[in-house]
């Protein structure tokens, strides 16, 4: 018997450790992205675009879990949302955070409405954008709600 919850313990740790350890994979290994100036002669400007290490660009295609605040934007879908790493009045569009600090969700299914700033883990396919200027440069599709939201 002793065997068995100890068994059954080391599974949960196991379980619990991979969910932690892909969580801080994620916002922490997106905080090292380098950013470099180009010019994109379709929009008459200079804008930032993310430059991929290694690191990073080894996790695409990886199912990654985040945790963050929902953050409204203008265009409203049914299909996806922003996370960020940090609340709204810090945020990359309103208190200067990096690009690292936002990420695009794409829901497998229609996407739950959220407050601002509630708190949301989300788990999905990272997939990596360094030149479509309507998306953001990290973007977890196929994405699913890992804690349900209170009311």
């Amino acid at each position: 018997m002793k065997l068995f919850f100890n068994s059954l313990a080391l599974i949960f740790f196991i379980a619990f450790s991979s969910a932690l350890r892909s969580q801080s994979v994620g916002w922490q290994t997106f905080a090292q992205l380098k950013v470099e100036t180009k010019f994109f002669k379709s929009e008459g400007m200079y804008i930032q675009t993310p430059k991929f290490d290694e690191k990073i660009k080894s996790l695409e295609g990886s199912y990654l879990t985040l945790r963050g605040y929902f953050i409204p934007v203008d265009i409203q879908s049914d299909k996806w949302i922003i996370l960020s790493r940090v609340p709204m009045s810090q945020c990359f569009f309103c208190g200067g955070a990096g690009p690292a600090s936002v990420a695009m969700i794409f829901f497998k299914e229609k996407s739950p409405k959220f407050k601002t700033d509630q708190i949301i883990t989300v788990r999905g396919k990272l997939r990596l954008n360094d030149s479509n200027l309507d998306e953001l440069n990290f973007i977890l599709e196929d994405s699913e709600l890992v804690t349900v939201p209170s009311k």
